[in-house]
């Protein structure tokens, strides 16, 4: 009887300037396809995974680091992955899409300030809108817990900046708004988009008269000139936060594949998609492998920022939304109590009770108006825009709304107003179905099926304990649903 002896070459975990990589992360670095998806989940080495490929490109593949380029949505996240591979001796270039748009584009014209947009806005709340009789529609959604109307109309005012970013994004015409607002059948929308129909013209005739473009305008004039480009220098494209790719942005890469053969490494995660109302959407990533043809996806499975128990909670709290991709996060963390909830009366003094010993705090709100709730100028105060610490201004404590804190983490996380409201968490405003009449792709049923994401977002900030601050009387819907759930799993704080 013969004996065969196979022999199995295995790669070993990639090693780079004395670090190495977990068997997910080396088998994104040394995957070979020409377009895949890396599902990075929170706390599961996102950047160092990518700096890794690019290492792994030019020093194992020999591939000209003037071929590389790597993509982001901010200036912030630009300059924040930038940092990460100049530490580690890499020179590639690191462009936002719009930097990009811009070097395919003419240079007539100037770049419009997003301050633009908002000025208009407000301009026309100012001198418009009691003309209009459009202030009577906000009596309309303020219901018996919202006291502050001026905090009400400001997230109104956000809302409709939104929406005209959000369209534009889409690259709609004129046309199309006034088709959608003659086949609204709802008197309240039909009021509001009207009033924003309004806005949006006093808008374009602004950029216009200054002879500006703004974002969208860019990634949309960018589009119509990729099929005349003769030249295109990359080789190799890897996007950053792909869960944050819009309609357009995804076109324009699909458009530069297309007519130039490059390659593509896209990273992110759909857990963790919360801008849909800047026009960012999240079946840009479910439908990775339908935009991309023989593409293929791989699953980073290791998480080092949270504790297991928090790990576990949110994965099955996120799932409950149909429209996401099933994925498991392991964990080697085990802290007791690492999910609190906080009945609170006073929330200057019983935050304050909280952090007294404690040292690397980050406060998130829903909303930016959330940070009123801690100013009483005993614990709290607002300095120079900054919250301050009265009892210990050295004490490092941010606060920052949760979309703002994306990518961030720290050892203790408060999370605050997480009660059942409009301006609570899940924020009810943003839910609001005017989005709607703009998205081509069919909306989730699933009820604030963002709103959990943005949750979820909160919940895996922690490197150790989270606590959620709500009172007894008005809880969030999503406070009662991890009582209901994993109670023996979650500590309750009463100071009520």
């Amino acid at each position: 009887m013969c004996n065969y002896y196979i022999m199995v070459y295995i790669k070993k975990n990639y090693t780079f300037e004395n670090i190495v990589l977990d068997k997910y992360q080396t088998k994104a670095v040394y995957c070979n396809n020409n377009r895949y998806l890396v599902i990075a989940g929170a706390g599961s080495g996102k950047t160092l995974t990518i700096v890794g490929k690019v290492n792994y490109l030019i020093n194992n593949k020999n591939v000209n680091p003037k071929e590389i380029l790597c993509i982001s949505f901010t200036n912030e996240s630009v300059n924040s992955l930038k940092e990460a591979l100049i530490e580690k001796n890499i020179s590639v270039d690191v462009k936002t899409f719009h930097k990009l748009a811009l070097s395919f584009i003419d240079n007539n014209y100037m770049i419009a300030s997003s301050s633009i947009l908002n000025y208009i806005i407000d301009e026309y709340f100012y001198s418009y809108i009691y003309f209009d009789n459009c202030s009577k529609l906000f009596d309309y959604y303020l219901d018996e817990n919202q006291q502050n109307k001026e905090n009400f109309i400001l997230y109104f005012k956000n809302i409709i900046y939104m929406f005209i970013n959000s369209f534009k994004n889409y690259n709609y015409d004129i046309s199309f708004f006034l088709k959608i607002i003659l086949k609204c059948r709802d008197n309240s929308d039909k009021i509001l988009l009207i009033l924003i129909f309004k806005i949006y013209i006093l808008y374009q005739e602004e950029l216009k008269s200054q002879n500006l473009i703004d974002f969208n305008d860019i990634i949309n004039k960018a589009i119509e000139k990729i099929d005349n480009l003769k030249y295109f220098r990359y080789k190799y494209l890897i996007i950053d936060e792909y869960q944050d790719t819009s309609y357009s942005k995804c076109i324009f890469v699909k458009k530069i594949i297309a007519k130039f053969n490059v390659n593509l490494m896209a990273v992110g995660d759909d857990f963790q998609s919360i801008y849909s109302f800047t026009g960012c959407n999240i079946k840009m990533f479910l439908d990775f492998k339908k935009n991309f043809k023989k593409s293929k996806i791989i699953k980073l499975k290791n998480t080092y920022r949270n504790p297991k128990d928090i790990v576990d909670i949110s994965r099955k709290f996120i799932l409950k939304n149909k429209d996401q991709l099933r994925k498991t996060l392991s964990s080697n963390k085990y802290i007791k109590d690492s999910i609190l909830i906080v009945y609170s009366k006073n929330i200057p003094y019983d935050v304050s009770r909280i952090i007294k010993e404690k040292d690397d705090i980050l406060i998130l709100g829903r909303n930016n108006s959330d940070v009123n709730l801690l100013v009483d100028n005993k614990n709290f105060s607002i300095i120079d825009n900054k919250l301050i610490y009265l009892r210990n201004k050295n004490k490092n404590i941010r606060f920052l709304t949760v979309h703002a804190s994306k990518g961030l983490e720290s050892d203790i996380v408060i999370v605050l107003n997480v009660i059942d409201s409009n301006l609570g968490f899940p924020n009810k405003i943003i839910e609001y179905k005017l989005f709607n009449y703009i998205n081509p792709f069919k909306k989730s049923k699933f009820p604030y099926a963002e709103e959990r994401r943005i949750f979820y977002v909160a919940l895996t900030r922690t490197k150790s304990q989270i606590f959620l601050f709500t009172n007894k009387k008005n809880p969030s819907i999503f406070i009662k649903e991890l009582i209901k759930n994993y109670n023996w799993k979650i500590k309750k704080i009463d100071f009520e």
